[in-house]
């Protein structure tokens, strides 16, 4: 299994360098890091007395992997999680936040566990997800990483703004469906015709 580090450093290496995409609600982004999350744990990193888009640009890989451990891992305790699941909930974390959790928890419920579902990982989540785990020991990760799939899917249908997030300009595959299918087994991998079929509506 891989250490959090190696998972961390897995998803910097997939967030890419610096990006400012007027459509992306996270403006200002540099290994996946926002702006927010500087401005919101005080990177000033060039001393100017303000978190702005060239402290961005100046993060390192290595505080970019620190940063995701600390925040993304570690404090929303994570680490409760069965551990086939932690690469998964970890990177969708960086990329969606405490609603990564909350996909986590539907899909408990949606098993028949009951819980809240609050984005919150505490006690009563991480039995449910160790349960659940014991109910379906080959199934709950590619579960979960579907349950992912729909939620991209699901933000292009509310957003047209994010849809180029999950379908590129050829119809195919976007980076936030092809980053969900990386945790799901092949055998649940959409096909392209399938894909189309489902972002049809987009127009």
């Amino acid at each position: 299994m891989q250490s959090v580090r190696d998972i961390a450093e897995d998803i910097v290496a997939r967030e890419g360098g610096y990006v400012n995409d007027p459509d992306d609600p996270g403006g200002a982004t540099n290994f996946g890091v926002t702006i927010h999350t500087m401005r919101r744990l005080g990177l000033d990193l060039d001393g100017d007395g303000d978190v702005d888009a060239g402290d961005v640009r100046a993060l390192g890989r290595d505080q970019a992997t620190d940063i995701f451990i600390e925040h993304y891992f570690h404090a929303p305790r994570i680490t409760l999680l069965p551990g086939p699941l932690h690469a998964s909930v970890f990177d969708m974390y960086v990329n969606a936040g405490s609603n990564a959790v909350r996909i986590l928890q539907r899909l408990l419920r949606d098993m028949g566990l009951d819980i809240a579902v609050d984005g919150v990982i505490g006690p009563q989540t991480a039995r449910a997800a160790h349960a659940a785990l014991g109910q379906a020991p080959d199934h709950l990760v590619d579960a979960y990483g579907i349950a992912r799939r729909n939620y991209y899917y699901r933000i292009g249908d509310r957003r047209p703004a994010s849809r180029k997030y999950a379908r590129r300009r050829d119809g195919s595959k976007g980076g936030w469906i092809l980053r969900a299918e990386a945790f799901i087994s092949p055998r649940f991998h959409l096909t392209e015709a399938e894909h189309r079929a489902r972002v049809a509506a987009w127009g």
